[in-house]
């Protein structure tokens, strides 16, 4: 189906926004509607360079507000939902676990309401594309990987939430006969990552020779996946998935969090031009987080068998033009790091 109408919701985030430029750059005969709330994790500079073109429209709004939705389905006559708007900072959830029940969960529930109401039974045209994660499936010992078969074992707020709406996904599908799909991807890195999480934190408080916090021993294995592979991956499920179908996304790529920030350090010692072991001496050991998963890793083999998707970069290559990027792009990470950023929808958007 083309000259379809598409809504990306947190299409400002940080994975959002590479999702968004693609499609936008990759479909200029489909309308793509970028809907985000703009919280800490929403920032419209991410999408500065296609702001203006023809086929592309920001919306404001909050996918909690149920009435909202509402119109924003009858006013727009959208075609087709690709679902990433989430609260998903573990510490956050930890802290404050009402608003991740609140944003993934009900806000998740208030899109597929909408889907139901305005698509009208006619689903073969239609597509609801929930964006999920691979801590669903809880934590992995030594050996073994997630596949699309393991059954959910979630142990954060953050995580549950997500099941949880990934329950709801499914549940739609069966009851109500909607053209869904998911994914669970593995971790994301690369530019305009908001710097709470592991990489651009670090980069940013090496930069500014500021302590490195890692968890307990920094023993915690995660799986890292270059986000415009993600972005990639999302276009080809989106357009090429089977109805119901489930697809696990990964880089094949595990890293103990200790050993991934001793090569950062090494990185920008080189990039900064410092004595190696500078950068090391920064990192810091802090109280371990509750809770914490051991290890993520994907199996993506179901993925790269039926679609032919596969990483296209090695992890070191990534990592070294991930570095590049925040250090060419210092007044991003200053505007991010102090709230200034949160001004630019005022400045472009709010006289519209």
């Amino acid at each position: 189906m083309k000259n379809r109408k598409i809504l990306i919701t947190g299409g400002a985030g940080f994975i959002g926004s590479h999702v968004v430029r693609r499609f936008v750059n990759t479909y200029p005969n489909d309308q793509i509607v970028n809907l985000d709330k703009l919280t800490y994790a929403g920032n419209l500079l991410n999408l500065k360079d296609i702001e203006h073109q023809s086929n592309y429209k920001f919306i404001k709004g909050d996918i909690v507000d149920a009435s909202f939705i509402d119109q924003l389905f009858a006013d727009e006559k959208l075609d087709a939902v690709i679902h990433l708007a989430a609260e998903s900072h573990v510490d956050r959830s930890i802290t404050n676990p009402l608003d991740f029940v609140m944003t993934n969960v009900i806000g998740t529930v208030n899109l597929l309401n909408a889907a139901r109401k305005y698509w009208k039974g006619d689903f073969v045209n239609r597509r609801f594309y929930q964006v999920s994660t691979d801590e669903v499936y809880g934590t992995l010992a030594e050996d073994g990987l997630f596949t699309e078969e393991m059954a959910y074992d979630p142990h954060s707020p953050y995580s549950a939430s997500k099941a949880s709406a990934d329950h709801f996904v499914r549940a739609y599908q069966d009851t109500y006969g909607l053209n869904t799909v998911i994914s669970n991807c593995s971790n994301n890195y690369g530019s305009h990552h908001f710097p709470e999480k592991l990489i651009p934190l670090a980069i940013n408080n090496i930069k500014n020779n500021k302590p490195v916090p890692v968890y307990g021993k920094g023993e915690n294995i995660r799986d890292w996946l270059w986000v415009e592979d993600h972005a990639r991956a999302i276009d080809l499920i989106f357009h090429q998935a089977k109805s119901g179908a489930t697809y696990n996304i990964g880089g094949n790529n595990e890293w103990k969090n200790i050993d991934l920030i001793h090569l950062l350090c090494r990185i920008m010692d080189r990039k900064l031009n410092r004595e190696t072991g500078t950068s090391a001496n920064l990192i810091t050991f802090v109280t371990d987080r509750s809770g914490h998963d051991l290890r993520y890793a994907i199996d993506s083999s179901k993925l790269q068998n039926e679609l032919g998707w596969v990483p296209s970069l090695q992890f070191k290559e990534g990592i070294e033009k991930t570095v590049d990027w925040y250090l060419a792009n210092d007044e991003w990470l200053s505007s991010v790091t102090s709230g200034d950023y949160q001004s630019y929808y005022q400045e472009q958007y709010a006289h519209r």
